[in-house]
């Protein structure tokens, strides 16, 4: 089994609130890690998709209330829209008996859904960590590992299929059970075909700003109807949205939102990639690259870190803008190739951000300075220089 990153912050999570929601894409790994770390505790599982579990909850107060001296790990609870009013009771009752952690465990794959029923049923009781795919700190940081966790994303099925052949074609199970049944069973009734041609489009958009006019044309609807498709891609943990950097600089600055498929693997099949030659050939080289780097530094940022991009209409940019809690900002470029060029205007730009951080990511193994207080980095050394300054 590989070792999750994020289980010593679930761990410290459960044992300092009474209910923790652990939100991430289906099949990414989240029932694996809850039943593993459960094994060490008092605990009961239950699958809502599961119509022996779902049987059980007929009467969920008298039910939850017969195992409150464990964790009960909940799995898929959009399955029970008002379950959420029944641990709100059961939760403040079992604080009034003295036990104001370890309660309860939720897993979801809606992360809009969860985060909306949580935060207006739980507030103030319930803590939420998104759990990612394998990063490369999982999976192995040598070379060919790293290619193939870039090549296959970081479903753990998918990496660790016996070849890419089957990794691909378990990717295309997945992509099709998200649009003909997940997305219909959450209540969005979206023609599947549709929502594919969109979800192919943003793979062949990856990184890039969106004409939402341009994509509501192609597919023949109209423009709110295109934000509300990519709402629901984002709020499935499917594609990420990056804000562009807000401050106050006199500039003309780039508003719109940039948008990448989160998993490398599902990004390549979508676009027909199906093996790491074919990735080195194809002109989304950089931009796979690009969102992969994206998605490995996200799974292991500080809690409360902000990330945007910085471009200016002139063409001046800065693909990741780190806010960190303590309110330093890491400047990151994003680079594919073993010995980059630097723009002529990346350290003017940081600046005009206050970054006090400036970082060039490469694909490279080494760490150095390159003037004006630049270092180029390997991906796994940012990482770990990430992974340090955990709370």
């Amino acid at each position: 089994m590989i070792e999750r990153w994020i289980a010593k912050r679930l761990k410290k999570s459960i044992s300092r609130n009474p209910a923790v929601a652990l939100l991430g894409a289906r099949q990414v790994g989240k029932t694996t890690l809850a039943r593993t770390m459960a094994t060490n505790m008092p605990s009961i599982y239950l699958d809502l998709e599961g119509s022996r579990d779902l049987a059980k909850l007929q009467d969920p107060t008298t039910f939850l209330e017969s195992h409150s001296s464990k964790i009960i790990i909940l799995d898929e609870i959009q399955q029970i829209p008002n379950l959420f009013m029944v641990l709100r009771g059961l939760i403040d009752q079992n604080r009034w008996d003295g036990r104001n952690a370890s309660q309860f465990l939720i897993l979801g794959s809606a992360s809009m859904y969860l985060l909306r029923q949580s935060s207006e049923s739980l507030a103030g009781r319930i803590s939420h960590i998104e759990m990612s795919g394998l990063n490369i700190l999982e999976s192995g940081t040598s070379r060919k590992n790293i290619q193939r966790l870039w090549l296959r994303g970081g479903f753990p099925d998918s990496y660790l299929a016996d070849d890419d052949e089957m990794s691909m074609d378990w990717l295309e199970n997945l992509t099709k059970t998200y649009l003909e049944r997940d997305i219909p069973q959450i209540g969005f009734q979206i023609p599947a075909i549709r929502l594919k041609r969109l979800w192919t489009m943003l793979a062949h958009l990856q990184g890039e700003t969106l004409n939402y006019s341009s994509l509501a044309s192609n597919l023949e609807i109209d423009g709110k109807t295109i934000t509300r498709y990519i709402d629901i891609l984002t709020g499935l943990l499917l594609v990420r949205r990056i804000e562009p950097w807000y401050a106050n600089i006199k500039k003309r600055l780039v508003k719109s939102p940039r948008y990448y498929v989160r998993d490398s693997g599902i990004l390549h099949r979508l676009l027909g990639i199906d093996s790491y030659d074919t990735l080195l050939s194809n002109p989304i080289l950089g931009k796979s690259w690009e969102g992969f780097v994206m998605e490995n530094i996200h799974s292991v940022m500080p809690r409360f870190a902000e990330t945007y991009f910085y471009r200016t209409s002139a063409g001046a940019e800065i693909d990741l803008v780190i806010k960190m809690p303590n309110r330093e900002i890491w400047a990151i470029e994003i680079k594919y190739g073993v010995a980059p060029k630097i723009g002529k205007h990346f350290n003017q730009t940081c600046n005009d951000i206050g970054a006090t951080h400036k970082f060039i990511i490469y694909g490279g193994d080494e760490e150095f300075p390159v003037g004006n207080n630049i270092r180029m980095i390997s991906l796994p050394r940012i990482m770990e220089k990430l992974t340090a300054i955990q709370p």
